[in-house]
């Protein structure tokens, strides 16, 4: 028996990965986020399966429903949306069940981040504007923030700023980025990516906030930084006509063209 940790994608079910699409097909007990995973998802199950919605269970009746199915040699489906690496939650079940020695697997999903600049058509990594992207969240009522994980510092970087679970707190988060960013950087609040609803508002920091509805509290990801204007960046090397590359030759001329790791080791 085994439970399987599932990232379900960040809303549209054919972003499911097929790993994770025949792990639901082959367990008769599915736990899932019902405020975030689409039902269409659910479709994968076997058709006896048990099918439990967590969205209103705490911690101990979550682990509660694993144990009964442990104790029936069923594999479990634990589905969360988007992708289990961020703000899943699902630590804190794996410690509980590792204490229970129950076996758990882990299957990635598609980040909400990822669907957010796939609607976008954005690249958040642009030569000569950004080459780093940070994950970050404000403060709420589920989790706090470590002191030194703080938008003025993250902003100080000049990174393309993915920012989770803060739309409410729109506020503080362009006066916090204003000072580093500038008021005309650009600035998109992506609203259910990839779900049927989507929304899409492009502005600046400084007119981000009358842009968005106050309707939009939740399910919506910031993101911010000179890379989001997709213009004014640099050519990358990659596909330069006179760049040498290491595992794709250039020429028969070209230093790489004779490369094997066994060379490269025999220089060490």
């Amino acid at each position: 028996m085994t439970v399987h940790f599932i990232g379900a994608g960040p809303g549209a079910p054919d972003l499911l990965t097929l790993r994770g699409r025949d792990l639901i097909a082959a367990c008769p007990v599915c736990l899932y986020a019902g405020s975030l995973v689409p039902e269409a998802v659910l479709a994968h199950c076997p058709p006896d399966a048990r099918i439990v919605n967590t969205a209103s269970m705490d911690l101990d009746a979550i682990i509660a429903e694993v144990k009964a199915a442990h104790a029936a040699g069923q594999d479990v489906a634990r589905l969360h949306s988007g992708d289990l690496s961020v703000w899943s939650a699902m630590g804190e079940q794996m410690r509980r069940l590792r204490a229970l020695d129950i076996p758990v697997s882990v299957t990635p999903g598609v980040p909400s981040f990822s669907a957010a600049a796939a609607a976008l058509g954005a690249e958040l990594t642009l030569p000569g504007l950004a080459q780093s992207v940070v994950l970050t969240r404000t403060p709420g009522r589920a989790s706090s923030m470590p002191e030194g994980e703080t938008l003025t510092n993250f902003a100080a970087t000049g990174a393309t700023l993915a920012i989770h679970l803060s739309v409410q707190n729109l506020t503080s988060v362009v006066a916090d980025l204003t000072p580093q960013y500038g008021a005309d950087c650009p600035v998109a609040v992506v609203y259910r990516a990839s779900w049927p609803d989507q929304q899409i508002i492009r502005s600046t920091l400084s007119g981000i906030e009358a842009a968005v509805d106050s309707g939009i509290s939740r399910t919506a990801l910031i993101l911010v930084g000179p890379a989001l204007a997709g213009e004014g960046f640099d050519e990358s090397c990659l596909y330069a006509a006179d760049y040498d590359r290491r595992y794709r030759p250039q020429s028969a001329e070209s230093p790489w063209a004779s490369w094997t790791p066994e060379s490269e080791q025999s220089h060490d």
